[in-house]
């Protein structure tokens, strides 16, 4: 990755040891996204994705805040709808084949919050504070983002977030289900960082299968099916634990064509 430049809005992004970490930075803005850089995150994702040495990304955010949201004023230029853009980046990070973590601290806001919610899990230290905010701005949040956030937290919760505006913190966020795991300040990345080795060493086979069947889809049960009888994964599985061992897991998407 080339050096960032620390002022200019933009996705910075690292791969190490198996995880993908893509950090928001926007730090004279509490890293809220530019039209820019929504734009450059499906691009950035289908990168990833397609890489054979990723098998899991964190999201985060540069410095003590996740993302405060969209950055107004670059969305204000004429062009591409900006809710359009906000929602196609939404919808990239939700497709993402492998395991995706939201690590969050500070401000988790408006379209921080859409992107949060789009990963798979959350985890947030204990002054973090989440909100979704469209009715402050007399904007109709996207239907696929309304969606997505009942479904992660219940009809009631999303509509006292969706109604009022209002921030929660961590705590609430936790008994919602919007966040996972809610850590003290100083340890959530050492967290993250155990949690994201955990998930790099299980199997891609059963975390891709797992990842379609909890989003709903119901057309690919035989597919997969037929990926667990040819891959080795459930015969290597068994064989560790039998030898106490970890296991050697080899399945990957991009081999079988997923």
């Amino acid at each position: 990755m080339e050096s960032p430049e620390p002022h200019r809005p933009q996705l910075q992004h690292t791969v190490a040891d198996g995880v993908a970490t893509v950090v928001i930075s926007n730090p004279a803005k509490r890293n809220a996204m530019t039209a820019d850089m929504w734009r450059a995150l499906p691009e950035l994702l289908e990168e990833q994705a397609a890489d054979p040495a990723v098998r899991a990304l964190v999201m985060t955010g540069a410095g003590e805040t996740f993302c405060a949201g969209a950055d107004i004023s670059s969305l204000r230029a004429p062009g591409e709808d900006p809710q359009a853009l906000a929602v196609r980046a939404e919808e990239a990070l939700a497709a993402f084949p492998k395991p995706t973590l939201a690590v969050v601290r500070g401000y988790c806001v408006g379209g921080g919050c859409q992107l949060a919610a789009a990963c798979d899990l959350r985890f947030a230290e204990t002054d973090t504070l989440f909100g979704v905010t469209p009715a402050k701005l007399g904007i109709v949040y996207p239907a696929a983002s309304t969606r997505r956030l009942a479904s992660l937290v219940g009809p009631a919760a999303a509509k006292y977030l969706l109604y009022s505006g209002e921030l929660i913190d961590s705590e609430r966020a936790l008994r919602t289900g919007l966040v996972d795991e809610v850590l003290p300040e100083g340890s959530l990345g050492r967290r993250a960082a155990e949690f994201t080795r955990t998930l790099v060493s299980r199997s891609q086979l059963t975390q891709c299968a797992a990842k379609e069947f909890t989003a709903g889809r119901t057309d690919r049960d035989a597919y997969w099916a037929e990926q667990a009888r040819g891959s080795g994964d459930t015969a290597e599985g068994v064989a560790a634990f039998l030898e106490r061992r970890a296991p050697r897991f080899t399945w990957t998407p991009g081999g079988t064509g997923a």
